[in-house]
């Protein structure tokens, strides 16, 4: 979604979903600003009024306050009864929102968190896309845009493919995404070293899994040198 604003110079506004996200939060309130109470609008309002693409992200994380959007997502705009406004929805106002469930919870504890939404916000998205990860081409392409070795980033796109056909066949529980490929060249640039980028990106594992993914790539990778373990534990995010 966000590349496709970017590409079509549309404005997004992201408003990051949690189980705490309720009606204020999203369509707006009253503030303190000067000793005074002022209205100030949410993040759904302000993509409303100004006719720009509203992204609900994670939005299987939210819980029935959600609910709060149904009036917006049938078009027909809201009423603000707290300051008695209607607004309509300005030319060009889309809503989209992302999940990792479809709405229906994580049985297996993949995505902790996630809830079952209710059937009737979720029968108010017309249609749902399914993103599948990218073609090995396109998945080298960006990984070529931070790391300038191809054939380490071909590597890393074969190594991913073939775990994720072995978790899709149900012979491991655990995955390799295009975003943890990026962890890895990034790693990558600041250690100088494929194994050791590769070995602290896959840490976040248990250790069987870890262990596996780390043979599996010494089998695509003849030039590889298993890293050896190293116990603490630190995460570490790139800011």
């Amino acid at each position: 979604v966000e590349q496709a604003c970017a590409q079509l110079g549309r404005e997004l506004i992201r408003v990051n979903i949690t189980v705490e996200t309720d009606e204020d939060d999203l369509i707006g309130g009253f503030r303190l600003v000067n000793g005074e109470t002022v209205w100030h609008n949410g993040p759904v309002i302000e993509a409303l009024q100004r006719g720009a693409v509203l992204l609900l992200d994670e939005i299987d994380l939210a819980s029935n306050k959600i609910l709060c959007l149904q009036s917006i997502l049938e078009g027909k705009g809201v009423f603000l009864k707290k300051i008695g406004k209607w607004v309509a929805p300005a030319e060009g106002f889309q809503v989209f929102a992302t999940a990792n469930t479809k709405g229906k919870g994580s049985d297996d504890g993949r995505f902790i968190g996630t809830n079952v939404l209710n059937e009737a916000f979720l029968e108010r998205f017309p249609v749902t896309f399914e993103q599948e990860y990218p073609s090995a081409a396109v998945e080298q392409k960006i990984l070529g845009k931070m790391c300038k070795d191809e054939e380490f980033c071909k590597r890393l796109s074969d190594w991913a493919d073939i775990i994720r056909k072995t978790f899709y066949d149900g012979g491991i529980e655990e995955i390799i995404s295009t975003r943890r490929l990026v962890h890895i060249v990034k790693a990558y640039s600041i250690f100088g070293d494929k194994a050791k980028a590769i070995q602290v990106c896959v840490n976040r594992f248990d250790d069987e899994t870890k262990q596996a993914f780390l043979e599996l790539y010494d089998k695509v990778d003849a030039d590889f040198v298993m890293p050896v373990d190293e116990t603490p534990t630190i995460w570490y995010n790139y800011g």
